[in-house]
């Protein structure tokens, strides 16, 4: 009990993170919070590849020119791209990553004037059968056309709108994931923001632009309605900044003016090689940033998993000896969080529970998800640890003078912890793994870090290697130590058969 106040407690300090809404507070605070999926990539927001630990990109040089704008500093907030707006009044400002202005935004949100106008571009293999638009008009070789696309983006809702072309839209979370696919001849073609391929061309030298650019548009800062101080103040800094000529020396700084038409012009074999780290630099430049999450997994296992244990055994002795009326209850939690994915239930703590005037800070909600989520199983282990325990022993404690519950905690739940050591040892090896899916509530755990990292250096393998072994640095003293349950178990049931 001591053990579980003290988690709740730790929980409860961290419950302190607030978000300021309109200017009045930002400038109090003294930090504009911007949100952005650094996993998007380049040119918007990205790990530097000389630094990972930094953050570039030209969105993330126009986030700190806003801030100075507003007489505060920017401070990032990492979220998933299809779901930055939901942060909007609960853990972010503003929203400033290549979110596209239209009717719906406009409808839902406060946004900007536009800072930055995009274009869509078809892409192909330059030895594939995409060499024009219209010819995804007709069925390919093997039937209808495969075309990746960025999930909730514009290029997504244009690709889908048209019934005209004999196309399979491809949805993908990653900005550059339909890059790799089309290279790779998965998908026949990609279509994304002009500005992004740009950025990358040099990697995907075996790519092309087909034609020109089409269905452009603008990019906006979102922010929330109820802030039209801050909204008007935005608007006020992006005037200035494109009167002053500052706006257009970043766009220059980031090759954003020129560039398309020469990846238009020149041959792949003109396109120059990008320098690769070696292994020793990357596992140099890499390493902090991935022990710094391994940190943020450990946290969260040793946070929510005693919580797990406190509440799965509070369940099984309930379940087995509490009141009738307290049985179905409990037996409905746990066939209710053992039926439902761990990521549906972290959404509905972290983006549900705001509506009802109750908002976590991400890693609360994150440790309490998993807490839950694993209780259930814990509580159907001890449940089978009780059930091990012989009930004559049950009935001599009661007929030895102790009350029910003196006998559960001196008799039967000590015997039953020890019988349950290792398949519990194992699911805190589980808890390790699963904390991954934290990620879709914007906590950067190990796998989230491995996944940015991957994707802003090309080096999937290298890094996946490094990752995987952090892992089991983290999880293989767990399995000596459920091995070692299982050696102390077999010891008495050896020594009986001697006797």
């Amino acid at each position: 009990m001591k053990s579980l106040l003290g988690a709740f407690a730790v929980v409860g300090w961290l419950t302190a993170a607030t978000v300021a809404a309109d200017l009045d507070e930002v400038v109090a605070r003294g930090e504009l919070i911007w949100a952005a999926d650094q996993e998007g990539g380049g040119p918007h927001v990205f790990p530097d590849p000389a630094d990972p630990r930094r953050l570039t990109g030209f969105e993330v040089e126009l986030a700190a020119l806003l801030a100075e704008e507003l007489g505060v500093k920017p401070r990032f907030q990492q979220g998933q791209w299809d779901r930055l707006p939901l942060l909007l009044g609960r853990a972010a400002d503003c929203v400033i990553n290549g979110i596209e202005l239209t009717p719906e935004r406009l409808r839902d949100y406060s946004c900007s004037r536009p800072y930055f106008a995009y274009s869509l571009q078809l892409l192909a293999r330059r030895d594939g059968r995409v060499d024009a638009f219209h010819t995804l008009a007709a069925p390919g070789p093997e039937g209808r056309w495969r075309v990746g696309v960025l999930t909730g983006s514009a290029a997504e809702s244009v690709m889908r709108s048209r019934s005209d072309l004999e196309v399979d839209v491809i949805g993908y979370d990653g900005t550059i994931d339909s890059l790799e696919q089309v290279s790779s001849g998965v998908l026949d073609a990609a279509v994304m923001d002009d500005c992004i391929f740009n950025f990358y061309a040099d990697r995907f030298s075996r790519l092309r632009t087909v034609e020109r650019p089409f269905a452009g548009g603008f990019y906006t800062i979102l922010t929330a309605r109820d802030t039209p101080k801050l909204s008007a103040a935005i608007d006020a800094a992006i005037g200035r900044l494109i009167a002053d000529g500052r706006l257009k020396s970043l766009y220059d700084r980031w090759d954003l003016a020129g560039r398309q038409q020469m990846l238009m012009l020149r041959e792949g074999a003109e396109i120059p090689v990008a320098r690769r780290k070696t292994l020793g630099e990357l596992v140099r430049d890499t390493l902090p940033l991935l022990l710094k999450s391994a940190g943020m997994t450990v946290l969260l296992s040793c946070l929510a998993f005693p919580l797990a244990v406190g509440i799965g055994l509070a369940v099984a002795v309930g379940r087995m000896h509490g009141p009738r009326w307290l049985k179905p209850l409990l037996t409905g939690y746990v066939e209710v969080l053992r039926g439902t994915p761990l990521m549906l239930q972290l959404y509905a703590i972290f983006f549900l529970l705001p509506k009802i005037g109750l908002a976590l800070p991400a890693v609360v909600a994150a440790v309490i998800g998993l807490a839950l989520n694993y209780s259930a199983y814990e509580s159907e282990i001890y449940r089978a640890g009780l059930k091990a325990v012989p009930l004559g022993q049950f009935e001599a404690s009661l007929s030895l003078g102790l009350s029910k519950w003196q006998a559960l905690r001196y008799v039967l739940v000590p015997q039953a912890v020890r019988i349950v050591m290792p398949p519990v040892t194992s699911d805190f090896i589980a808890l390790f793994k699963d904390t991954s899916v934290c990620s879709a509530i914007t906590v950067i755990e190990l796998t989230k870090r491995y996944s940015v990292l991957a994707l802003s250096t090309g080096r999937i393998v290298e890094l996946a290697v490094v990752t995987a072994v952090l892992y089991l640095c983290m999880s293989w003293p767990l399995a000596l130590l459920s091995r070692w349950f299982e050696r102390q178990l077999e010891r008495p049931a050896a020594g009986g058969t001697e006797g």
